[in-house]
């Protein structure tokens, strides 16, 4: 039985806590954003970290469990997260899912560290807790000190760039975007399926001396969203702005889920801006793209569940956000006895709200109109010693490659294409989802 030990220290802000380790491989920072967001975590220094790119034929779930270990109780007086293991899975995970012979990108399909320790931010108590597990209590509590010691390590000085990240930035051609989603409406019609996420891509490069970094404090300045993260991997990184939960799963088993469907640009002028939320509201269009993908949740949920305990309470709440009105409901469930997070993820992933329905062959029309995904639309999560667990849909995601001159970066963003869609107008919804992370790109700082 391992042990936990938490120490406190004063608040500090979690994004200038983790800046001393900004470059180095397996930081993390897992970020609260706007009303209600009570926790951030900050995590470095894995004990075990595996990459099961697509030529390795491990079992990535088995190779989760493995990694994971026994089940080991929690604190009572500590946050949700108290240790355990950081995931990112890039959309091509599903391809072990299902097996539907997907091109992959350059990412691993599944990237995991597990850590001995971190750094909890209360945002609500302004206080940070230092949490560290150990066989002992004396091996707990020194985990927990070295944690503490990251708040006063020396930051290295890196000027913050005034000018734009990315001055290069470039979409893909609207034109192409259009005729994908009007050929997806057409099969739509033809009966093959109901509804498809389709994206499009964003990509330029870092300005000399600009950084992963300074992307993620900028959009966590400008446009902080509930699951805000970055990860520095090796030679890579992971900037999200995402507002979307993929799966939240309890210590007892209890899970949520809460898919996105339906989305309205915000206007600065209040007036404006409350009728588009109502217009979003009052869309039997939306409402209808948000009910298929709540039924498909609902259905993946019921492989891990026992019969009768997956429901669906809230239907179709507007949540609003820096750039977007979101059309939100939430579904939830219990893992069935025997069932664990490795269980539900197979279960449940590639997440429904941005594959489409039916899921596979959504994904098949996917894979057939756009280049592999890589992290967006993937999921980054958090699984607890517990059995807890934690997780976003990578959208509002930005992917960051290094090679010799600088880092690449690719943000992409997508509509869920339904019948009557009209290309035009879904081609606008992808610019207004994008638009904070193209603002922290390409504008400078005033």
């Amino acid at each position: 039985m391992r042990r936990v030990a938490i120490l406190t220290a004063p608040w500090r802000e979690p994004v200038w806590a983790l800046a001393p380790f900004r470059d180095e491989p397996y930081a993390c920072a897992l970020m609260s954003g706007g009303q209600g967001g009570r926790w951030s975590y900050l995590l470095r220094a894995p004990d075990k970290t595996f990459s099961l790119t697509a030529a390795d034929a491990s079992d990535p779930f088995a190779a989760l469990a493995d990694l994971l270990g026994a089940h080991q109780p929690s604190h009572p007086d500590g946050p949700p997260f108290q240790g355990g293991v950081v995931g990112l899975a890039s959309y091509e995970l599903g391809d072990r899912i299902e097996a539907l012979g997907l091109a992959r990108s350059d990412w691993p399909d599944l990237v995991c560290a597990l850590y001995p320790a971190l750094l909890a931010f209360d945002h609500h108590a302004r206080q940070v807790l230092a949490v560290g597990r150990g066989v002992s209590e004396s091996d707990a509590e020194a985990q927990a000190r070295a944690a503490l010691a990251w708040l006063d390590a020396p930051t290295a000085a890196h000027p913050e760039p005034k000018g734009p990240l990315c001055p290069d930035l470039a979409a893909d051609d609207p034109a192409v975007y259009e005729t994908a989603v009007a050929e997806v409406v057409e099969r739509i019609l033809a009966g093959e399926i109901f509804q498809a996420n389709i994206a499009r891509a964003w990509t330029g490069r870092l300005a000399p001396g600009a950084d992963p970094f300074d992307l993620f404090t900028r959009l966590r300045g400008q446009s902080p969203a509930p699951f805000a993260a970055y990860l520095r991997l090796p030679g890579r990184a992971v900037v999200s702005n995402s507002p979307e939960r993929f799966l939240k799963v309890g210590a007892d088993g209890a899970i949520e889920t809460k898919p996105i469907k339906g989305t309205r640009p915000r206007d600065r002028d209040p007036a404006r801006d409350l009728a588009l939320a109502a217009e979003l509201l009052a869309s039997d269009k939306d409402r209808a793209e948000n009910l298929m993908i709540v039924d498909l949740m609902r259905n993946d949920l019921a492989r891990v569940s026992p019969p009768g305990s997956v429901r669906a309470p809230d239907l179709f709440r507007i949540e609003s956000f820096a750039n977007v009105h979101h059309l939100v409901s939430t579904v939830t469930a219990r893992l069935a006895p025997g069932r664990g997070i490795a269980d539900l993820l197979r279960a449940t992933f590639p997440p429904g709200s941005i594959t489409g329905a039916p899921k596979v062959q959504a994904m098949k029309v996917i894979a057939e109109l756009e280049p592999p995904r890589g992290p967006y639309c993937g999921s980054l999560f958090w699984v607890g010693h517990d059995g807890a667990l934690d997780s976003s849909v990578l959208i509002r995601t930005v992917a960051l490659v290094e090679d010799a001159g600088g880092w690449r970066v690719e943000a992409r963003a997508g509509a869920g294409i339904v019948a009557d869609s009209d290309p035009r107008a879904e081609r606008l919804e992808t610019q207004a989802k994008i638009a904070a992370i193209r603002r922290a790109l390409t504008e400078s700082l005033e």
